[in-house]
């Protein structure tokens, strides 16, 4: 679902993820909409499927499906909400007509959260909506183009320990996804397993403590600083006994929106990584945000990612 079918640079996305066969794309606008900004992109639509969200036929069974878990929403309200592009493509998701949306390029990141907080809703569990960065590291300790994920780097400013549990579980679950690998999760801190005393650093070991009562089998580890998290011959020195974690982590936690914004474009700019996101992650189906100045390129990436995780 592409619901922001107005914006030349979606058109463009949309054009070649239908081209490539990455995606079926649906694109949402009026018929007079999409076509004067296709126009202006230069692309034709054939093959592109258009819903107009004001005169669908699944308004009356979206409205319904919405108003079945909100009994006391106004009905009036829900109809007109049904029309908004961002609602019809989180309810296209949630009832399964769709697989997964990406919008942001024209909206808010506030209101693409809240239209997925509303109709899609936050997977089992999971109380925190959260983001991550995919980030493509050329070469770190022999391995090249090794894949992590950094989060949260765009949402949570300063989340409280049960919020941190959240980020690290859904980012768990995002690189499985996405790698159907084990995913090692390190918690970071500036201490190592006590070496610093803060509460800052007691924020990060409680929240370890909760996902590991949450999610026993998780291979989760922390607190640790990243060298500790990323380099084996550190960890031997400053981790004191068994880690399932330490010195080969691929999923990365920051304790709050400084380190990990910080740490994601550091990365990027210094290490010559490439940085993917941010997309959004514990929804209960796939669903992401983008940059207000994103690329096509960028687009077709989050499309990529999304539908991986579909």
């Amino acid at each position: 679902m592409l619901p922001e079918g107005r914006e030349e640079r979606i058109l463009q996305a949309a054009r070649r993820l239908q081209d490539t066969s990455v995606a079926e794309v649906i694109v949402l606008g009026s018929p007079e909409e999409v076509t004067r900004a296709a126009a202006r992109a230069g692309i034709a639509l054939d093959g592109i499927r258009t819903i107009d969200p004001e005169h669908s036929d699944r308004l009356e069974t979206f409205a319904e499906r919405y108003l079945a878990v909100r009994p006391g929403a106004n009905v009036k309200v829900t109809q007109r909400l049904m029309r908004k592009p961002l609602f019809y493509a989180g309810m296209m998701v949630k009832t399964g007509d769709a697989d997964a949306m990406i919008a942001g390029v024209a909206s808010p990141s506030a209101r693409v959260i809240e239209a997925g907080l509303m109709t899609v809703g936050l997977a089992p569990d999971i109380s925190t909506p959260s983001s991550f960065f995919l980030m493509i590291v050329p070469e770190i300790d022999g391995q090249v183009d090794k894949p992590f994920i950094y989060a949260d780097c765009a949402v949570n400013v300063d989340p409280g320990p049960q919020e941190l549990a959240d980020i690290a579980l859904a980012s768990a679950v995002s690189y499985t996804r996405l790698f159907r690998e084990e995913p090692r999760v390190a918690l970071l801190s500036f201490s190592t397993k006590g070496s610093a005393h803060h509460a800052r650093v007691e924020k990060v070991t409680r929240a370890l403590q909760i996902a590991k009562e949450r999610a026993p089998g998780l291979a989760i580890d922390g607190e640790l600083q990243v060298d500790s998290a990323l380099v084996a011959r550190v960890a031997a020195k400053k981790v004191k006994g068994e880690s399932p974690v330490a010195g080969q982590a691929n999923v990365l936690i920051f304790p709050d929106l400084d380190a990990g914004n910080i740490a994601y474009k550091l990365t990027q700019y210094m290490a010559g990584a490439k940085a993917i996101g941010p997309v959004l992650q514990g929804f209960a189906r796939p669903m992401s945000d983008l940059s207000r100045g994103a690329s096509i390129d960028d687009i077709i990436a989050t499309a990529a990612i999304v539908l991986a995780q579909a």
